[in-house]
């Protein structure tokens, strides 16, 4: 439904906006060179998921859907030695 979507002033970014059945799914991409230094979604701190939280609640409100309807997923790429992609559910509240 969108990509990169940022709230007005750009305080709060989303990658992904998708919807699966009746629920609205934000979903934050991480991706890596190499799994070296860990996980790609180890770098969805505490802040960061603030931020795509509020990006959320601002989308929802504008488009009109119930926030109880809502989910978010985490997609990590890692692109060497060979590329592996893990997708993660509803990886928070």
């Amino acid at each position: 439904m969108a990509r990169n979507y940022s709230t007005p002033g750009g305080t709060a970014e989303v990658d992904l906006v998708a919807r699966e059945a009746e629920t609205l799914v934000f979903v934050e991409v991480k991706t890596r060179a190499t799994g070296e230094f860990g996980a790609p979604d180890r770098a969805i701190d505490s802040e960061k998921r603030s931020k795509i939280r509020r990006a959320a609640r601002q989308y929802t409100r504008r488009a009109g859907h119930d926030p109880a309807l809502i989910r978010f997923d985490t997609v990590s790429i890692v692109m060497t030695p060979e590329r592996r992609l893990e997708h993660v559910r509803d990886a928070w509240r």
